[in-house]
């Protein structure tokens, strides 16, 4: 089973023990609502049921999809994979110390990236290209030094950006960041 497929398992898990009902039930809700659009039922479960982003995501996708998200649909097997697959590594430590900074962690890969949050975003993970793996950041007043640098056009999403080169460099002051972003969140 791959880190994704764990988070995936570990996200159904805990929207059904903080919410107290499973991701079956809320498909259901959805379903009922007759809401075509995935950001529509995002939207809905957001504002009319309090989830959060990466749990009304979770469940939009598993109303498209007819249920849980399967291995064929894994956005992150995709950014990872031809040229790009020596990054996988680096990308699976990221994630499995983000993890250990508590339980409300949420990840929400997109296409072209993954999203970590908490009640906001506060970093994303991008295999930018072949050699390289792109960790934005949400730093609000650490100024840039050394290799943490402002993200400038790389994504307005982020305050800061770490550049990776052929995956190296996942090591104690990145997860230090990564915290730092993930307490300011």
């Amino acid at each position: 089973m791959s880190k994704l497929d764990d988070a995936v398992s570990n996200m159904i898990a805990n929207l059904e023990s903080k919410t107290g009902k499973s991701l079956a039930d809320w498909v259901k809700l959805v379903q009922a609502e007759k809401l075509e659009k995935h950001g529509e039922r995002v939207t809905f479960l957001k504002s009319k049921h309090g989830l959060g982003h990466g749990y009304a995501n979770l469940v939009a996708h598993s109303v498209a999809g007819g249920g849980t998200p399967s291995r064929g649909e894994d956005p992150v097997a995709a950014q990872y994979e031809g040229a790009k697959a020596p990054l996988r590594p680096a990308y699976d430590s990221i994630l499995a110390a983000v993890q250990k900074f508590g339980p409300d962690v949420e990840v929400a890969p997109k296409k072209a990236y993954v999203s970590l949050r908490r009640k906001k975003q506060f970093a994303i993970v991008q295999p930018s290209t072949a050699t390289r793996l792109d960790v934005g950041l949400n730093l609000k007043g650490v100024p840039p030094k050394g290799r943490l640098e402002v993200s400038g056009s790389f994504n307005s999403m982020v305050s800061h950006r770490v550049r990776l080169e052929s995956g190296k460099g996942v090591d104690k002051e990145l997860i230090g960041w990564l915290k730092q972003a993930y307490d300011q969140a």
